[in-house]
């Protein structure tokens, strides 16, 4: 099933495949965009992890306004194994 995801979502996506890779992207709204994809939960150590069809993907703390490079990476990796191809984003 399609997941449906509005402008904002949409825009938060590109930020995530941009290139060079974007510097300024928040947490809530990457863990808004992730609830749509999978199970977003704290663990006990205060960090975030994703759960998609039985896998977990924990992407480190968010005590910081905006993702590290390697968190980046990592949404984008979680992002491309549920299915989304950064190839059909688009601005519109």
């Amino acid at each position: 099933m399609p997941v449906k995801l509005d402008h904002h979502h949409r825009m938060t996506l590109l930020k995530i495949f941009g290139h060079p890779m974007n510097h300024n992207i928040k947490w809530r709204d990457v863990l808004s965009l992730l609830e749509r994809f999978g199970e977003v939960h704290e663990t006990h150590r205060g960090n975030w992890a994703v759960t998609l069809d039985g896998e977990t993907v924990s992407l480190g703390s968010t005590r910081a306004r905006d993702l590290s490079e390697d968190q980046v990476v990592k949404v984008r990796g979680f992002l491309r194994s549920a299915g989304v191809d950064p190839r059909g984003l688009s601005a519109a």
